[in-house]
């Protein structure tokens, strides 16, 4: 019980609830390990469970024409996987694929439901968390149409070094690709730019941030955006 008490508080959304909220979470959930590509849920699927991502990380995905896959958002220690389940829809709208290998709280969603009702500072927390993530799908969808791919890629290795706290990020162009819904070629013209101006290194599935602030000088302005919607809504809390 004291693992999952510590895990609890490594996740922004349950830190620090009150006492008796925090119990009765601690109570109806369990401590999960999420392996690196790992498929919790596909489109329609029936919402069984939310996840609550300790050190790993899940990317939400919209698969068009059958086969054309894109990253739309991602939730690690910050946020969680299921947000649905607060609107009482228990289908899965995207893809839900495991980023970041490690560990989650995993609740099911009868309980969870029911702590909604139960719990009034975890609820408002979920409802404010709920407000950040459509703001930021929205931004998604400008930032995919309007933004070079330099700054997106930019952009998304930022947000992975947040939630994988490592400045080693074993990725691929070819995920990359699917990632950011463009061409291999694409990404590797980017981040050969990103790697001549010092900002990372790559070598055999493996990139670098070499200067983070260089990076995020780089990216478009959606990720420091994002950090400054989430900070406002949610840190204040």
């Amino acid at each position: 019980m004291t693992s999952i008490f510590h895990a609890a508080d490594a996740n922004h959304l349950l830190a620090d609830l009150p006492t008796a909220e925090r119990d009765a979470f601690v109570a109806g959930c369990e401590t999960v390990s999420l392996t690196f590509g790992e498929e919790l849920y596909h489109p329609t699927d029936t919402v069984t469970h939310a996840y609550f991502p300790i050190n790993s990380f899940i990317s939400q995905i919209v698969i068009l024409h059958g086969d054309s896959r894109l990253e739309v958002a991602m939730a690690g220690h910050e946020g969680m996987l299921g947000i649905s389940l607060m609107l009482g829809i228990e289908e899965a709208p995207l893809l839900a694929v495991v980023q970041g290998a490690g560990v989650a709280l995993r609740i099911n969603a009868a309980s969870f439901q029911r702590l909604l009702a139960e719990c009034p500072v975890l609820h408002q927390r979920l409802k404010r968390y709920l407000y950040v993530v459509i703001n930021q799908l929205a931004n998604s969808a400008g930032c995919i149409h309007f933004h070079r791919i330099e700054e997106r890629l930019a952009r998304w290795l930022l947000m992975t070094q947040d939630r994988a706290k490592s400045d080693r990020l074993k990725l691929t162009h070819e995920f990359l690709a699917m990632m950011l819904g463009v061409r291999r070629a694409g990404i590797t013209q980017a981040a050969i730019a990103l790697q001549t101006r010092g900002l990372i290194r790559y070598h055999r599935g493996e990139i670098i941030v070499m200067d983070r602030p260089g990076l995020i000088e780089a990216s478009c302005t959606c990720y420091t955006e994002d950090c400054a919607l989430y900070a406002r809504v949610l840190t204040a809390l």
